[in-house]
């Protein structure tokens, strides 16, 4: 439609929706401003008679409510509930289910199940559990209804969106609930020609739009109708006139366990499925900020961990490659041509390409997203005593907001697309999926297609579903929001052990970084009454944020177009895992043998980045500007393995036995500078340590370079000052032992329980622990300023941390916190 078509078009009639907006959308019913306001006074009286008494009740009884409530079983709770409530649906967000079972289709009738979309937390699932209605019914009774409007609109979302449900049409006019805390301004309809602000309300979303507002309402009197009555079933032996009467006093406000008072730690999904119970968070700026910051500290530990330690680096290359579709057997049966004898150097560096691209971008996409976030944090800082609902944002908050978010959408982008390239080649999946046979020998590009769908079970069609919405990234993710999705499938995986298991951990890895971003995205929707007006304001600075993303997306892009797959051919060798080029037998006691497959395996390991170093030097043009290129011009260095030296000292016929041991106790003492990267480096100069004192070790017949230091150059590590004493339980010692490991101290290491971990690290007094979504955890620092946080990652499927991961998990804990095995004691010593 062009410009001349609307100067003709009636906006007070709602038909004219179907020319703005093109046909098939639903008109919606028009009414009267005398009946908008007519019903609109009704709903707010009937709104503020039965919260009166809901309070009155609820501050002498609350916890008489609560014991009584927690004591019943689960079929008494059902049975309250839909006394309470007939009909009230059975699942889980029933509204995605009822869009599911109608397939998402745009209705021009309405639909079947519209207090399914109205009601969405208010189904027998969530309900009967212990905690959730004594949450709602604390939240809505002792807060004013004006507190949850712009969360009652916002539950409504997919109702809205996938026009299931419609709103009312009455133009020129705004309804006031956010700020309204008395009977005759809450609900009040007003003319933008009678109000200066009026249009400005509705245009910015701080108020609601007529048709919104009648909605808010109908959700808000309902909810309070059904907790008053759920509070006179469960003290039903108590008269009704009596409940709020002066025969029982006013009592101090309950207290309802945590979930880390309960458990231990908090988890993510625990705290998204009780939110919409909870009077509505406001936006924790800080959070963003920590969230980011400890998984940019997980990304450099990444890097780090693929240049030190074969195991690490052997295990993920593996990986990537039990992940690449080129493993899928095509519809007639056969392999692809990359896995043929003679060509699988073409998979390897597709391999090498993947493992080096994915580090670097990830750790450049969080290091950005935690560097806006910060800011965020200072600026809301700096302007939070100015903040006010009935005023606009100032302009320089807004601004950074508006770009965050543009940036955290275009940030999602990348696990999504990593879910579409791996979760059908994945091992626990690859049964159902095919390849179409190749046009040609050397393509890339690659086509799959669902087979066995008949033999699908109900948990692999709705695992794959969910997945699906994620990285089609279409209409249905749209309509549903990421975050939606994202606590489905979580809530799935945790209540189904079949799902889990088909989740690999690769996958699970990528679920994580989805939902750290969807988390943040989740934070910015907490900031109401703006939030609602961020998607009509970042059209109006969508150039300007768009400039500032492809400059900052440059040197990126280098990196992935660098490192295509012709370029890496050549050290697509070095990277092969075969003839256990990468043993590396760190668990085993040492002796020459064993410190010789060590020291090996790293060089091994050494040569392959030297080489992988050049070319991402030439191609990547220095990686200037990255975060990968202020990591690596720091001052780390990689731990190598000291030279097997036999003992020396005088023996006695005893010591003989016992053989020769090393002169150093740990495998940790010795130290490589970065001598093996290029990045930045011209004309034979290199990036450098400040100088120090080097020991003089074995080259190995080991080709050097000019521009290099030997491979096995070491440094000694500086003494520091003894470590503080942590005294911790037997059952943490044994895990701290493992995670340090000392074969002179500890002779025998295994597994840990990840549960043992996370006791461990909790009972130290100095963790408190989070689980996300996917596979992460979180452990924020207590008491200390800076409230440093660290991830790390459950182990998949089995639940247990295998040796060689905690002792990567240890050096972690060495390099953020300073710990090392000696610190920790048994109580009592």
């Amino acid at each position: 439609m062009d410009d001349s078509d609307s100067d003709h078009i009636d906006y007070n009639d709602p038909a004219c929706f179907s020319r703005l907006f093109g046909p098939g959308l639903p008109v919606p019913t028009y009414q009267s401003p005398a009946a908008v306001r007519k019903q609109a006074r009704e709903r707010s009286q009937t709104i503020h008679d039965t919260s009166t008494a809901l309070r009155d009740v609820v501050i002498r009884h609350e916890d008489t409510i609560q014991k009584r409530w927690m004591k019943k079983s689960r079929q008494q709770r059902l049975k309250i509930l839909l006394e309470c409530w007939p009909g009230m649906a059975a699942i889980h967000r029933p509204d995605f289910d009822a869009f599911r079972k109608e397939n998402g289709q745009l209705r021009n009738g309405g639909t079947r199940y519209r207090d399914h979309y109205l009601w969405p937390y208010i189904n027998q699932e969530d309900l009967c559990k212990p905690k959730n209605i004594l949450l709602l019914l604390n939240a809505r009774a002792r807060h004013h209804a004006s507190a949850f409007a712009a969360a009652d609109i916002t539950a409504i979302r997919l109702g809205m969106t996938s026009t299931a449900i419609v709103p009312i049409y009455l133009n020129e006019y705004v309804m006031i609930l956010n700020g309204a805390t008395d009977v005759d301004s809450y609900g009040k309809v007003i003319n933008w020609d009678d109000h200066e602000d009026a249009f400005d309300w509705m245009h910015t979303q701080k108020q609601f739009l007529p048709g919104e507002g009648l909605l808010v309402l109908e959700i808000q009197e309902r909810i309070l109708k059904f907790l008053l009555a759920f509070c006179k079933a469960v003290l039903r032996d108590i008269p009704v006139e009596a409940l709020k009467s002066d025969t029982y006093q006013i009592q101090p406000e309950p207290h309802l366990k945590t979930e880390i008072e309960t458990n231990g730690f908090d988890s993510l999904a625990v705290m998204a499925a009780e939110a919409p119970y909870r009077l509505p968070a406001r936006i924790d700026f800080a959070r963003i900020d920590l969230l980011l910051e400890a998984k940019v500290s997980a990304a450099k530990d990444h890097i780090w961990a693929l240049r030190e330690d074969p195991d690490y680096f052997a295990n993920r290359v593996n990986d990537i490659k039990d992940h690449r579709q080129e493993m899928l057997k095509d519809t007639k049966g056969n392999i692809h041509p990359a896995l043929r004898p003679g060509r699988q150097n073409i998979l390897g560096a597709r391999v090498v390409g993947n493992l080096i691209v994915e580090a670097y971008s990830e750790l450049e996409i969080f290091a950005e997203l935690h560097r806006q976030g910060k800011e965020l944090r200072l600026l809301h800082e700096k302007y939070a005593s100015q903040l006010s609902p009935s005023k606009d944002l100032p302009k320089e908050l807004l601004g950074h907001i508006l770009t965050f978010r543009y940036f955290l959408t275009q940030a999602a982008k990348g696990p999504l697309s990593q879910l579409l390239h791996n979760v059908s080649a994945s091992p626990p999946l690859r049964r159902l999926f095919a390849r179409q046979p190749p046009p040609d020998a050397t393509t890339s590009k690659i086509a799959i297609m669902s087979v066995n769908e008949s033999k699908r079970t109900a948990v692999e069609g709705r695992l794959l579903w969910l997945l699906n919405t994620l990285w089609e990234n279409g209409r249905t993710l749209f309509l549903a929001g990421m975050p939606l999705i994202l606590d489905e499938l979580q809530r799935f995986l945790e209540a189904e052990p079949e799902a889990a298991n088909l989740v690999s951990s690769r996958i699970a890895e990528m679920i994580s970084n989805a939902s750290i971003i969807s988390q943040c995205l989740s934070q910015l929707d907490q900031f109401q009454p703006w939030a609602r007006s961020f998607e009509n304001a970042e059209e109006d600075q969508l150039d300007e944020i768009q400039q500032k993303f492809a400059v900052w997306a440059k040197p990126l892009g280098n990196i992935i177009h660098g490192l295509q797959e012709q370029y890496l051919l050549p050290v697509a060798d070095l990277a092969s895992t075969s003839q256990k080029r990468f043993f590396y037998p760190v668990e085993k006691r040492r002796t020459k043998d064993t410190v010789e497959a060590l020291r090996q395996a790293e060089e091994n390991l050494d040569r392959f980045w030297q080489a992988a170093d050049k070319i991402v030097d030439s191609r990547c043009k220095h990686l200037e500007g990255t975060a990968a290129r202020a990591l690596f011009s720091g001052n780390r260095v990689l731990q190598r393995t000291p030279e097997w030296v036999p003992q020396t000292s005088t023996e006695t016929p005893a010591d003989k036995k016992v053989g020769p041991v090393e002169t150093v106790d740990s495998v940790e003492e010795l130290s490589k500078p970065l001598s093996t990267l290029y990045f930045g480096s011209t004309s034979g100069q290199r990036i450098s340590q400040e100088p120090k004192p080097k020991t003089k070790t074995k080259t190995k017949g080991l080709p050097s370079s000019d521009q290099t230091a030997p491979l096995t150059t070491s440094l000694p590590i500086e003494a520091s000052e003894p470590a503080p004493t942590i005294a911790v339980d037997p059952r943490s010692l044994k895990v701290f032992r493992t995670l340090f490991f000392n074969p002179g101290v500890t002779s025998s290491p295994g597994e840990i329980p990840w549960q043992d971990f996370v006791h461990a690290m909790t009972s130290t007094g100095l963790f408190a622990a989070e689980k996300l979504y996917g596979s992460a955890w979180q452990f924020q620092r207590l008491g200390s300023k800076s409230q440093t946080r660290i991830q790390f990652h459950q182990p998949h499927p089995r639940g247990k941390i295998p040796f060689t991961n905690a002792r990567r998990m240890g050096r972690r804990l060495t390099r953020v916190f300073g710990w090392v095995g000696d610190m920790f004691v048994a109580k009592g010593e």
